[in-house]
């Protein structure tokens, strides 16, 4: 068996037991939309723990994250690692237990649904679908990008990206649209576990190559590109740059429609407690070995290959073919368990928050499970077509995405606990935020950063003023059931 031979075996086959617990996952699933979306809200803590966390770390983690780190020091595990494995953890806390109480009280499914409610209002739930649809997209063509680019380099372009781009398209699509949250569920529990583990085997492996942790250090010492790694604020990052990404990825990963329907799917607020306790302590096991893998591998001189991912380059450096295919497979699980879930969420907010409320309000339940399924494979094709153009890097699509999420974030909290939110006013604010941080990305004369702090965290604050100063000269509608957010809500 030739080299590209046994890699592809590997990710194969892997993609082929991904495929069988989906297939599993569906003989037991109901033919209902809610059972679609969230398992009819019965997960428990490992299983809802691990689906969060193998959804959110993705192509960004396992290629963006080393790549970071690579050019310009290991200091993003503050970011990624600490700061927002400590901001979510909170904000779990803070939006998703009362959201897990909304859900069971009145059976909400989305966040677009939950606020269209709460104000009366078909065309905000609208908004809310259609703003998450536009950064949901690029967000799964990211999947599929690191997909492409993982596969080619892996085996020297044998394989090509568009190939490797929609063979983890077909793979997600199936297993998706057969067993549904469920099947997603238990996919990502599978998918979680095997990143941590081949992510840390490889970091262990890579540093018994090249000495221990001492000599890749002091490699790192000893390179004049990258002694200012090894101290805080060496490398090219300032503090408001930081604070401001740290606080955006944050909030803007607790408005990603894959998360925050999962706040929904808790099987009992035992689970949500449980689960958010140990989240930070999950981020902070996987974020340290990717980065640390891509600052080492700077300072021993490891060349960034064409494909521009250092990762795949530091394991053929390091480690055998079959262990860096393993490690590859590791990669896609990641990029799988990202996506899969995307796709799943993205459909419930065109079938439930697009189609119902604008095309048919009395749709029946197996009729919306079906178009739920169609929805799945539509939006996966939609990216997959995306994917083929790479309209920018892995790291600027992952960016825009969390920023453009997190507009959604101090509005909803408004919307949770300040009673004099009006439909005008959180409307104003979504609407003036989001169009200022799209300005931000389009439009050369509106600046990307002020005195170092990003358009996405300025773009936060101005939709918080919006929010609240149209709220306090506007009136609420009769329409408006506020009283329900404040209704045995009580944090105990």
């Amino acid at each position: 068996m030739n080299q590209v031979t046994l890699q592809l075996a590997i990710i194969v086959g892997y993609l082929l037991i991904a495929l069988a617990v989906g297939l599993v996952a569906y003989r037991l699933t109901e033919r209902t939309a809610e059972d679609f979306y969230l398992a009819s809200r019965t997960l428990g803590t490992v299983v809802l723990l691990f689906t969060t966390f193998a959804t959110l770390l993705s192509a960004f983690t396992f290629f963006a994250g080393p790549n970071i780190a690579y050019a310009n020091g290991p200091e993003w595990i503050l970011v990624m690692g600490l700061m927002d494995g400590i901001i979510f953890a909170v904000l779990w806390y803070v939006i998703g237990y009362k959201q897990w109480l909304l859900g069971q009280q009145y059976g909400y499914v989305t966040l677009g649904e939950m606020l269209g409610d709460r104000f009366g209002s078909r065309w905000l739930r609208g908004i809310v679908a259609g703003v998450s649809l536009v950064w949901l997209f690029p967000y799964v063509m990211l999947q599929q990008v690191g997909a492409g680019t993982a596969l080619e380099a892996l085996t020297e372009g044998t394989v090509s990206y568009a190939t490797g781009a929609g063979l983890i398209t077909v793979f997600m699509i199936l297993y998706v649209v057969a067993a549904g949250m469920r099947g997603v569920a238990w996919t990502d529990t599978i998918q979680g576990a095997f990143m941590l583990i081949t992510t840390w085997a490889a970091l262990l492996w890579v540093l018994a190559a090249v000495g221990g942790p001492g000599a890749a250090t002091e490699a790192l010492a000893s390179n004049p590109d990258t002694a200012g790694f090894l101290s805080l604020g060496g490398g090219v990052y300032s503090v408001p740059w930081i604070l401001s990404t740290a606080i955006t990825i944050g909030f803007g990963v607790a408005m990603f429609p894959q998360v925050n329907q999962r706040f929904f799917a808790a099987g009992s607020r035992t689970v949500i407690k449980r689960s958010l306790a140990l989240w930070p302590i999950l981020c902070v096991l996987l974020f340290v070995p990717s980065f640390m893998l891509g600052a080492w591998a700077a300072g021993l001189g490891v060349a960034m290959p064409d494909s521009g991912n250092i990762l795949p380059a530091v394991l053929a450096e390091y480690t055998p073919v079959w262990f860096a295919a393993v490690v590859i497979a590791g990669a896609m699980a990641a990029m799988m368990s990202s996506s899969d879930s995307m796709l799943l969420s993205g459909s419930s907010y065109i079938t439930r928050d697009l189609y119902r409320p604008f095309v048919d309000r009395n749709l029946p339940d197996r009729r919306e499970d079906l178009l739920a399924r169609g929805g799945v494979v539509i939006f996966a094709t939609a990216a997959f077509i995306g994917s083929l153009f790479q309209p920018a890097t892995l790291f600027e699509i992952g960016e825009a995405a969390f920023s453009g999420f997190a507009q959604l974030a101090l509005p909803v909290l408004l919307a949770l606990y300040w009673r004099r939110t009006t439909r005008a006013g959180i409307t104003a604010g979504i609407v003036s935020s989001q169009l200022f941080y799209m300005a931000s990305l389009f439009i050369d004369v509106v600046p990307g950063s002020y005195a170092g702090w990003t358009a996405g965290i300025v773009g936060m604050a101005f939709g918080l003023l919006v929010t609240v100063a149209v709220s306090l000269v506007t009136s609420p509608a009769a329409a408006e059931r506020r009283a329900i957010y404040f209704d045995k809500l009580g944090a105990d």
